[in-house]
């Protein structure tokens, strides 16, 4: 079958930079998926984007689809024949939306009945034909939050559109699309190059882009050269760039032709904290810094223009005078804070509602200072200075700074506490217990940080809870699951041996009145130990296996973990299936028969399988409850697999349901024993 080439390529006004990845993965997604429905072959696919363009090449593409057999059932005998042999109307309209005699169908027998029947071939439809609602859909199906018109238009979509391109081969495609008729004239450039060019077929796209218009259209060219571009001037000045991947996704999408620049800044605004600095320079005015061999901000920083003029004193100079009035303002903030100590903003925060039902957010700190206070002797951290970083904690939030930055909370508040001379623990407890932020990132080790950042995740979770705001659907304004998974990875990681139902429950305790539930503490646990689910599934660790502890219903997270693992390694051995399967036995004839929880009578002991398997449990179970006791449940599964023979020997051989009420009672009693030796680590009948 013959195959071309297809360009697909819608331009536009500048589209959103943070969202231009996801425009062009989705609409390359979108499209791939409706070849696949039409049933068209291709060899390869390839998203392309700028700030002005969304475009999609497809390699090799069928021209058209397949001629496809299709069979076509008619009306049954029945009711296609009258009494005298003739065809009614319901078998003549069949046969002539079909293009046939009745006389010329088949016939369809089974044990159902007979039907009138053809097989037919359908031609498949030529590609060309079929790509403009293609496109159309795909275009329509894109994660665009909020639609625009434009002019007199009543064509809605994320930014107003001005040329389609279609083409198949050396051939435009007609069609229309969001009011603009497709052809082969595209914007290039709007500064350099030729801001119009007329594009010859999908194999010159790229390259007439490149060379015409001045457009890179290769998302990820361009992102690596920026990259590079940086690197380099970095270098020169013996720096390292902070080459933040959400920035230069962000950068990438605002260029079509990358040109990095090196500038300056005042050395006096070094001074400042350097995330200040920073926070501004990327955040506002998408810059890279550029820090020293030993992680100090240099007075230097990396920028990316659009344009290229053969002079650049100009543009480096206008944007080293734009950046300055932000750097001073970060300087006056930080100044006018400096005037008074970090301690000195707590009042304010008694005047800052952080919840309407809960209050201030000094009584929320005071609540995460007594938090903190009992969890501090279970890590071994200094109660006072949990306390006091507690109190300090959210100071920053109330100062001029963070007011004007305020994603620099916490890391301002850890500077100042640093200069008011604050305990090195304090401080860093201020900037940690909003740790972590985000997947991936640190988290608290060292007692102090440790018990803040918990008592700070915790107090949201039950304040949040207890007053019946729990997240819905997607929505989740105050971060409880961020907060759940923190407290999570903070335990296991940490390897905290904590019983986490009794410190919610003290915490409940210190809201008091404030809360409206009555079963917070029962909420919040819960909440915790669900997301746990998540948590294993990253680390590619089954449902079943969370499910299997969960029934457990531990009370500290790492005992929640050590279970895990050791299901998770008991799984991988030959007689787990078996177990498991004995174990579900096990169940279902405690759930019919009752639970026998008398001692086993040995005198009732009368066959050879079942004195077997009670007397290798009596020989094992000092052992098992041993490592039970002592948290080694991987080592104690292992030791229970050794039953499997007898196990299976005792359902082969006994039955329990006897005759005898005493016989039946003491080989349930044995079950019960069985059981309670399994189940001491997870529910294993749910594995498989």
């Amino acid at each position: 079958m013959e195959k071309l080439n297809l360009l697909l390529e819608l331009g536009t006004e500048e589209l959103p930079p943070k969202a231009l990845r996801k425009l062009a993965e989705s609409l390359h997604e979108n499209f791939v998926k409706q070849l696949q429905t039409e049933g068209l072959g291709f060899s390869a696919s390839k998203w392309y984007a700028t700030p002005r363009r969304l475009g999609l090449i497809i390699s090799a593409l069928d021209v058209k689809q397949a001629d496809r057999e299709v069979e076509v059932k008619g009306p049954a005998i029945k009711a296609a024949f009258d009494a005298d042999g003739n065809p009614t109307k319901a078998a003549s309209g069949w046969a002539a939306a079909n293009g046939i005699k009745v006389e010329d169908a088949q016939r369809l027998k089974t044990d159902k009945g007979e039907w009138l029947y053809i097989k037919t071939t359908k031609q498949g439809t030529e590609t060309k034909s079929l790509v403009r609602d293609m496109f159309d859909k795909s275009l329509a199906a894109l994660p665009i939050p909020k639609l625009m018109h434009w002019g007199d238009k009543k064509d809605e979509f994320v930014r107003p559109v001005h040329t389609l391109c279609m083409m198949f081969g050396d051939e435009i495609i007609d069609g229309e699309i969001l009011g603009v008729k497709s052809s082969n004239l595209i914007k290039g450039h709007r500064f350099m190059g030729s801001q119009e060019l007329t594009i010859k077929n999908a194999d010159t796209y790229v390259e007439q882009l490149r060379n015409e218009g001045a457009v890179i259209a290769d998302f990820e060219e361009r992102k690596a050269d920026i990259k590079a571009q940086v690197e380099k001037l970095a270098a020169s000045v013996n720096g390292e760039a902070d080459l933040d991947d959400a920035l230069l996704e962000e950068v990438t999408s605002l260029v079509e032709n990358p040109h990095v620049f090196l500038a300056s800044f005042e050395e006096r605004f070094l001074e400042v904290p350097s995330e200040a600095l920073v926070y501004t320079m990327k955040g506002d005015q998408k810059y890279f810094p550029i820090y020293d061999k030993n992680g100090k901000l240099l007075p230097k920083f990396a920028f990316v223009s659009n344009i290229n003029p053969s002079d650049t004193t100009a543009l480096i100079s206008g944007n080293e005078r734009v950046v300055r009035p932000r750097l001073s303002d970060a300087e006056f903030f930080f100044k006018t804070d400096r005037k008074q100590s970090l301690e000195s903003f707590y009042p304010r925060l008694e005047t800052i509602v952080y919840q309407q039902d809960i209050g201030t957010i000094a009584y929320r700190s005071s609540v995460v200072g007594k938090i903190a206070a009992a969890i501090a002797p279970n890590v071994g951290a200094d109660v006072a200075l949990c306390e006091r970083a507690a109190r300090l904690a959210k100071c920053d939030l109330a100062s001029t700074l963070v007011t004007e930055f305020t994603d620099t909370q916490g890391i301002m508040g850890m500077h100042y506490a640093e200069l008011d001379g604050e305990d090195k623990d304090v401080a860093a407890a201020i900037f940690e217990q909003y740790c972590p932020r985000f997947a991936g990132d640190q988290i608290p080790t060292r007692p102090v940080q440790i018990s803040v950042s918990l008592a700070e995740k915790l107090a949201t979770l039950i304040g949040i809870m207890g007053i019946n705001l729990m997240p819905k659907g997607d929505k989740d304004p105050f971060g409880l699951r961020r907060a759940a998974i923190g407290v999570i990875r903070i335990v296991i990681e940490n390897k905290l041996d904590l019983n986490l139902v009794e410190i919610i429950n003290k915490g409940v305790e210190f809201f008091g009145d404030k809360l409206k539930s009555k079963e917070t503490a029962t909420n919040v646990s819960d909440y915790i130990f669900a997301r746990l689910k998540a948590y294993y599934q990253d680390q590619g660790i089954g449902a079943e296996i969370f499910q299997a502890v969960l029934s457990t219903s531990p009370v500290s997270l790492l005992d929640f973990d050590k279970r895990v693992k050791a299901v998770v390694n008991f799984k991988q051995l030959k007689e787990a299936e078996d177990l498991a399967a004995a174990y579900k036995r096990v169940n279902n004839i405690q759930s019919k028969s009752g639970r026998v929880t008398d001692a086993i009578n040995d005198a009732l002991l009368s066959d050879e399988a079942e004195k077997q398997l009670v007397q290798h449990i009596r020989a094992i179970e000092p052992a098992i409850n041993e490592l039970y006791n002592e948290g080694h449940y991987d080592k104690a599964m292992t030791k229970l697999a050794e039953l499997r023979d007898d196990v299976d020997n005792f359902f082969e051989k006994v039955m329990v349901n006897d005759k005898d009420e005493a016989v039946k009672n003491n080989r349930l009693a044995i079950l019960n024993q069985l059981s309670l030796l399994f189940s001491k680590t997870a529910d294993i009948s749910v594995l498989y």
